[in-house]
């Protein structure tokens, strides 16, 4: 994963970093688009819940990844990853961070499923 900072025309510091998912995240089809595809095997030791998950929806939407952009609890998503965006300058981050779509926020409080099971 690389990652930059840059500050944006308002002098506000932005964090950016690439996300790739691992190979066996991304689906080379959407099930429920194609009824007929053949689902791959499980084995008897999957989680569903590691592979159904926020992560595995995404990486079937952009298997090759996305930059995000993090500014305080503001979160954006743009794929895909601009070829040379390592090299990019803050004019060049703060255009793409523009364009990036907001990426709703995720937590976890003491009332939630997930916080009851552990």
């Amino acid at each position: 994963m690389a990652f930059r900072t840059f500050t944006d025309s308002e002098g506000r510091d932005w964090q950016v970093y690439d996300v790739t998912p691992p190979a066996d995240e991304r689906r080379r089809y959407d099930r429920r688009a194609t009824p007929d595809a053949v689902e791959p095997e499980r084995r008897e030791s999957d989680d569903r819940r590691l592979t159904v998950g926020r992560v595995s929806r995404l990486a079937a939407a952009a298997p090759e990844g996305w930059l995000c952009f993090q500014l305080g609890e503001e979160r954006r998503r743009l794929s895909p990853i601009p070829k040379e965006w390592t090299r990019a300058g803050d004019r060049e981050l703060e255009e793409y961070s523009r364009i990036a779509r907001p990426a709703p926020t995720t937590s976890v409080n003491a009332e939630s499923p997930d916080a009851r099971q552990r």
